[in-house]
């Protein structure tokens, strides 16, 4: 309620006292997210989780430590932060539960909604999958086979298991779980399935899950018309890894775009605040599927050894290129970003000339839009905005002011061509105890709740 008694709501002329603060991939991904969720979440009281599952993943160093975050909010580390995740994750309960153990003793407690659950069996099913489309003419998708797409499959079609349905009553739980095990064996009858071992697994998490189980959406409310709280909502993947708005069919199976925190969490859209979307000062992408600024070359071997690029989930190495303007300034139409992070700004110390991606061509013909079918983006010709480099690191520089001048005319340029400030300028490294004080921080990352 708020003060004058009436209730904080999306119809009403109240202005919600509590928003959540999204931060979102812009690219395909591997955009630097958990170190800015890292930063935001130290003064964070709630740090959320809306989609994807454990095919997400980013590393974060404090005081030389290494977390790998897969599953949980790396907002896990702030002690005093609740993590929540949200309906929208799909979760392998083996996967969370070996997480927490390696990560959890830094951080307070998570919270989990009582929504969707992963699988063995739509892991095994996502590698049998991928397998069959290699077979047809090579046409895989390079997913992580983590069983994401099949336990999404398995939610469309009203098939699927929940966190409530094993927690509730377990031997109802068992007699669904039996009959979706054997749905899968006959469609894939070469899938082994261990249903009994998997059962008695899953018993076991029950009485270590219950405490931590809620309903989500009376969690959410709670948060956002109670007392004041900065909530903070960590995006996983990226709005090109979309299953709607993204490089179809080469993209995750959930909604890593803004909409997905209000479906992802039950967050009605007036309490979405300040959206900031992350992105790599060049492009990456992993597996396969068009990039058309792709530098398979001496430049793309040079950021992918300077940048580290190599995947935290799969450890797969990434392809890369240079930075797109036409995929981020897509990413801002669908997300309405309301400042972008820059990221890893210091790989191109070296480059002496830095390129662009401005405009696209099909057959000479200049395309007005990102287009959606890829087809057409295979056959893309990119023209470039050639800048010159500063040829001397950035690594030590925490403020804009303190960039060289051609860094600050790099940044300058992309906050011109997508009319979206930016907030954020990073460094590739790690590290993070460089920085004493979350004042500090927010000066030079200027981002704030």
């Amino acid at each position: 309620m708020s003060p004058s008694g009436r209730e904080e709501n999306c119809t009403s002329s109240v202005e919600p006292r509590n928003k959540v603060t999204v931060v979102l991939g812009a690219q395909w991904g591997d955009e630097g997210k958990g170190k800015v969720v890292d930063l935001l979440a130290m003064d964070a009281d709630i740090v959320c989780r809306c989609q994807g599952g454990n095919n997400a993943g980013h590393t974060v160093v404090v005081d030389s430590v290494e977390y790998d975050f897969h599953l949980l909010p790396s907002g896990v580390l702030n002690k005093k932060a609740l993590s929540f995740i949200g309906n929208g994750v799909v979760i392998h309960l083996p996967g969370l539960f070996d997480e927490a153990e390696k990560n959890l003793q830094k951080g307070k407690g998570t919270r989990r909604s009582n929504r969707p659950g992963v699988f063995n069996f739509h892991q095994a099913v996502d590698g049998i999958q991928e397998q069959q489309r290699q077979q047809q003419g090579g046409k895989n998708l390079g997913t992580t086979k983590k069983g994401i797409g099949p336990a999404y499959s398995s939610k469309a079609a009203r098939n699927g298991l929940r966190i409530c349905d094993l927690v509730s009553d377990f031997p109802v739980f068992e007699e669904k779980f039996r009959v979706l095990a054997e749905h899968f064996l006959t469609m894939y009858p070469t899938l082994n399935l261990d249903v009994e071992g998997e059962l008695a697994q899953l018993k076991s998490y029950v009485v270590r899950l219950r405490p931590l189980v809620t309903d989500g959406v009376y969690f959410m409310h709670q948060a956002l018309t109670g007392p004041s709280k900065k909530i903070l909502v960590e995006g996983a993947n990226a709005a090109l890894l979309d299953i709607d708005f993204g490089t179809y069919p080469f993209v995750t199976s959930s909604n890593c775009t803004v909409g997905g925190v209000c479906t992802g969490l039950g967050v009605p859209p007036c309490h979405v605040g300040r959206v900031y979307g992350v992105v790599k000062a060049y492009t990456t992408r992993v597996g396969v599927g068009a990039f058309p600024t792709e530098q398979d070359n001496v430049t793309g071997e040079l950021l992918q050894s300077r940048g580290r690029e190599v995947g935290v989930t799969t450890g797969r190495k990434r392809r890369c290129g240079w930075l797109d303007l036409i995929l981020v300034r897509y990413a801002h139409m669908v997300n309405g970003f309301s400042a972008i992070a820059l990221t890893k700004l210091d790989i191109l110390d070296t480059l002496e000339e830095i390129k662009v991606g401005i405009m696209y061509k099909v057959d000479g013909e200049v395309l007005p839009s990102f287009p959606a079918n890829m087809d057409v983006l295979t056959r893309v010709k990119v023209d470039y905005k050639t800048l010159p480099g500063w040829c001397c690191s950035t690594e030590g520089v925490r403020s804009m002011e303190d960039l060289p001048p051609q860094a600050r005319d790099y940044v300058h340029f992309i906050e011109d061509f997508l009319q979206v400030p930016g907030r954020a300028r990073g460094s590739s490294q790690p590290e993070y105890h460089r920085y004493s004080t979350l004042k500090g921080l927010q000066r030079v990352y200027q981002l704030s709740f």
